[in-house]
């Protein structure tokens, strides 16, 4: 398993694992340290401390203490060392019994001083444990106190710990959420530019390099904005330029009466460089200009198909699920381009059906045709500009060879792409992406 599998995918997330990381680190060291350590060097001083008690209370006991004398003991344990004792006559411990492990360093501590046979437990439901010592004429129990040790800031050092990690963890996270923002913003504005979305709502903001950055996409969105505007005055330009003659020629096709031949051959042709004219402009056309509005994607499917086909007898639209959204579209762009296509299945199919699938972050329309399709090896070809094919399409029918590009162009201002597939019905399978 490689690391990059298993770390966080988002700059939030990674941001987050480096400083999470090292405080669980730096707390599994701290509380390590102070069990080994510490807690463990208190305990052991503890335990030395009332092994002392206890062996001092039974050296003064004696092997075979009297009543007289373990009255007094008793009140001695009491009085100065917060214990009690009773006194179990004629007890015997029975041997091999187990003990706590909690019991352990004391145990040790209590095996060193005393040398006679003891027994260590604790009591349920209590903050005290007791400790049976074999004399030769009975068993002295002793009720310990647990504060005698045990070290109750143990818990209270975790609890401490923990809590001041969880506080800064969560300063931590208010301030990487941000710096993450700016970041998230500038991304979504980038994503929107794709899309071929107006971004009007983007400030520059964040950090340094994240303000660095926005300049950055800033100005490159006003240079292609420059740019496509210069493109569109200067097709407007060349479209005054070519029309204006164009408009004159018709004018004195007009004027002629005694050449109808000459003037009909004349007229076709000049039909044609105006439809050659009418393509290039519209595969040229800046469609970014085009503001995006919120549309239903199965309308104008409809709208295109039945421009296409206005007796709906040769295109049939699927029924679109329940769930079909509304998304920003250029509308006259995609419609345009859903005309073109189903223009070229009309063309040259007889029989075309489309329908729509959503998925959880695109749509997806896709066109079915019965026609002669398109080689695999021509698919990346045929949607380039002025491209036709001879082998699969007919080379009389007037064509420009820009209804694919239009098409393609289109989908690419939405930041979508158009896939040629093999289709069900023997021809052509044209799959439209659009990203919701």
């Amino acid at each position: 398993m490689r690391l990059r599998n298993i770390t966080p995918k988002s700059l939030f997330g990674r941001m987050l694992a480096i400083i999470l990381v090292p405080i669980i680190l730096v707390q599994i060291i701290s509380v390590s340290i102070f069990y080994e350590r510490h807690w463990d060097w208190v305990s052991r001083h503890m335990s030395k401390n009332l092994a002392k008690d206890l062996g001092l209370l039974i050296d003064e006991l004696g092997n075979e203490p009297s009543k007289d004398q373990r009255a007094l003991s008793a009140v001695r344990a009491r009085q100065y060392f917060d214990i009690i004792f009773y006194w179990l006559d004629e007890g015997i411990l029975k041997p091999n019994q187990s003990f706590n492990t909690k019991f352990k360093n004391f145990r040790t501590s209590l095996k060193s001083r005393i040398k006679k046979p003891f027994y260590l437990s604790s009591i349920e439901d209590s903050t005290q444990f007791y400790v049976d010592i074999q004399l030769a004429n009975g068993i002295v129990r002793m009720n310990i106190d647990n504060k005698r040790l045990f070290v109750p800031t143990g818990i209270t050092f975790i609890m401490w710990s923990v809590g001041a990690s969880v506080i800064l963890f969560s300063i931590a996270i208010i301030f990487l959420r941000g710096q993450v923002r700016p970041i998230l913003r500038l991304a979504n504005a980038a994503r929107q530019i794709g899309f071929g979305r107006e971004v009007s709502d983007y400030n520059i903001e964040g950090a340094t390099e994240v303000r660095i950055a926005g300049r950055a996409f800033q100005a490159m969105r006003h240079r292609i904005n420059k740019q496509i505007s210069e493109r569109t005055s200067l097709l407007a330009g060349v479209s005054h330029d070519l029309k204006t003659p164009l408009t004159r020629m018709r004018l004195q096709l007009a004027m002629m009466s005694n050449i109808e031949d000459i003037k009909t051959e004349f007229e076709n042709e000049i039909i044609e460089l105006e439809n050659m004219i009418d393509a290039y402009l519209d595969f040229a056309r800046n469609d970014r200009e085009e503001q995006m509005v919120d549309a239903s994607l199965f309308k104008l499917l409809q709208q295109a198909a039945k421009s296409s086909d206005p007796d709906g007898r040769q295109i049939h639209i699927s029924i679109p699920p329940e769930n079909l959204p509304v998304f920003p579209i250029q509308v006259q762009s995609i419609r345009r381009a859903l005309i073109n296509l189903f223009t070229n299945a009309m063309r040259y199919a007889g029989k075309a059906s489309a329908q729509i699938q959503i998925f959880d972050d695109h749509s997806e329309i896709i066109i079915d045709d019965n026609g002669p399709g398109i080689p695999r090896d021509k698919r990346e070809e045929v949607v380039l500009p002025f491209t036709r094919l001879d082998n699969s399409r007919n080379n009389k029918t007037g064509g420009t060879g820009l209804g694919l590009s239009i098409a393609k162009n289109a989908v690419l201002n939405h930041g979508g792409e158009l896939i040629l597939e093999d289709s069900p019905l023997g021809g052509l399978r044209i799959r439209l992406l659009l990203p919701l």
